[in-house]
């Protein structure tokens, strides 16, 4: 039978769906008979309950999930006989008046867009490139001795100096009251490594054991303790202890406890390159990929569904609430999260969606077996067991499916990047790694 389609707007549609009131009695009969033989009431044994019973107490909730059953399956049935490619969930609305011996719905429900590429070769898009220089080798192997330090105690004598471990009590004001978070004893941090504000770290340094010293401090407008945000505090710190840090000499001993199978400076040398060549790549990846995808999206046109939208809307909502509960927030799942702040990156993420697969579909950019394997062998190339880090994700579906995602994405961002007008722009590889 032939199903009437009313366009509302540009992907809204409605159709009206009936359903013949017998059939409807005759599988909530059929279900609730059902439900009788293992149903348990007070005054009777399990199946023997009365059917009039079970109806009183089951009658409301079956018959709405055979409703919902029937008008899910009916829509199903609809949408595909019109060949309809339904974007979200309907809203289902019972009509005033229904044929004699039936029930008359109205559902509403939105459409996939018809989604057009524009010419690719008239997109400008930016190339980054980075290279592993030896500075670069030279900063991996300092950060690893920095992780394989030491530290002794400074004499006396000596002021904190940029390296040295520091403890210290210190006590911050606002206007002469004590502030959250402004007080602590025994209190340690590294010096000169980015752990306190500059302000901070300035004025501990030099300073002595058994030295105290009151300093203004200004907070930054965007400091992550909003009450202190912006404002000025007058810190007063005592310096308790001193510890010099001591790194290890690069040599072949060095090499041997960071376990180099060489164990040599030249065989570490080598392995901090691999490893460094494997990050730069995937790094220029993510970044050339964010750039061809952006590409691509300016470069269509569609219409995004609303429903599409407020799904992934309310994902991201979901998400902030999770982490809020990650980072210990008392009842996260009920905090106040504002669904339109996440609107703009619901939309950006719907459109990129809808547009990547228009373009993997009209162009053949779906995932090949060999490709799916040459991923997995080369992210497990950075563990120390590869074969078993391959055998993990070739034995999970759903792990499988997240490769196969980011597999689809390095082919469409190959295909942007191959066809669009591109300028290369060589990044230096501290720029690349701090991005």
């Amino acid at each position: 039978m032939a199903v009437n389609v009313e366009t509302l707007d540009k992907l809204e549609r409605r159709i009206t769906l009936t359903l013949a009131a017998d059939e409807i009695n005759k599988e909530v009969e059929s279900r609730l008979k059902k439900l009788s033989r293992t149903v348990k009431a007070d005054g009777f044994r399990p199946g023997k309950v009365p059917m009039s019973v079970v109806a009183q107490r089951y009658g409301y909730s079956v018959q709405y999930e055979v409703m919902n059953d029937k008008i899910g399956a009916a829509f199903n049935a609809a949408a595909n006989e019109a060949k309809l490619r339904v974007a979200g969930a309907p809203r289902i609305a019972q009509k005033d008046e229904s044929p004699e011996g039936a029930m008359a719905f109205d559902a509403t429900f939105e459409v996939y867009p018809e989604v057009v590429i524009g010419d690719l070769s008239q997109v400008e898009v930016e190339k980054v490139a980075t290279e592993v220089d030896e500075a670069a080798v030279d900063k991996t192997v300092d950060i690893l001795r920095k992780q394989r330090r030491t530290f002794a105690q400074r004499p006396a004598a000596e002021g904190a100096e940029a390296g040295d471990r520091v403890t210290i009590d210190f006590e911050g004001k606002i206007d002469g009251e004590p502030f959250e978070g402004g007080k602590a004893a025994d209190f340690q941090f590294l010096v000169g490594e980015g752990q306190m504000l500059e302000q901070f770290d300035q004025a501990v340094r030099g300073m002595k054991v058994g030295e105290s010293k009151t300093f203004p401090l200004q907070f930054p407008a965007d400091y992550h303790g909003q009450e202190v945000a912006g404002k000025e505090a007058d810190f007063m710190v005592t310096m308790k202890k001193i510890e010099a840090q001591h790194l290890p000499e690069v040599d072949d001993a060095f090499a041997k406890a960071l376990g180099i199978a060489e164990g040599t400076v030249a065989g570490l040398r080598a392995d901090v390159r691999k490893n460094l060549d494997r990050e730069v790549k995937f790094r220029v990846l993510a970044r050339n990929k964010a750039a061809a995808m952006d590409a691509l999206a300016a470069s269509a046109t569609l219409d995004l569904p609303k429903a599409l939208i407020e799904s992934e809307t309310e994902r991201l909502v979901q998400g902030a609430r999770e982490d809020l509960k990650q980072r210990g927030v008392k009842d996260a799942d009920k905090a106040p999260v504002p669904a339109e702040i996440f609107t703009p990156q619901a939309e950006r993420r719907v459109r990129l969606g809808l547009v990547v697969a228009e373009l993997v579909r009209a162009q053949n950019l779906q995932a090949k077996p060999e490709q799916l394997q040459a991923h997995i062998e080369e992210m497990s190339q950075s563990y120390e067991k590869p074969l078993e880090v391959q055998r993990w994700y070739l034995s999970d579906r759903s792990r499988m499916a997240e490769v196969e995602a980011i597999v689809v994405e390095n082919n469409v961002t190959e295909y942007v990047l191959g066809h669009a007008k591109t300028t290369e722009k060589l990044l230096p590889f501290d720029q690349l790694m701090t991005a």
